[in-house]
């Protein structure tokens, strides 16, 4: 069981639907500016404009994936909510905490658990 009571879990869910409509409205503000002006397109410059163009590609590229990426995860959270697993740390078993849950409504460890992954990631 994942210690959380019934009123936590309407307020997490709502966490977690808030968080999902505001990375579903960056995408479509992400694929309105795609028609627009994304990916920027490289014409005959300067060595540093083309830099700059390159680098602007880039950061579209990487902050779309991160979107994806937190969406998974949401996604995920959901699918945990549906099976109720939800706040249950994935790697120890134990209890997440509803204020972790409250501050990162998709966590998939406890703090301890966290904490030990990322002194694990180089």
């Amino acid at each position: 069981m994942n210690g959380l009571d019934q009123g936590q879990l309407a307020i997490l869910e709502t966490l977690l639907e808030q968080r999902r409509a505001a990375l579903a409205r960056q995408d479509d503000i992400d694929v309105v500016e795609s028609t627009h002006d994304l990916p920027v397109q490289e014409i005959e410059t300067s060595p540093a404009d083309k830099a700059t163009v390159r680098l602007l590609n880039d950061l579209a590229l990487e902050t779309a994936g991160m979107n994806a990426a937190q969406m998974q995860s949401v996604k995920h959270a959901f699918a945990k909510l549906d099976d109720g697993s939800y706040g249950e740390c994935e790697e120890c078993g134990n209890p997440i905490g509803f204020s972790r849950l409250q501050a990162r409504p998709d966590a998939r460890l406890c703090i301890t658990c966290q904490t030990r992954a990322e002194k694990r990631a180089p």
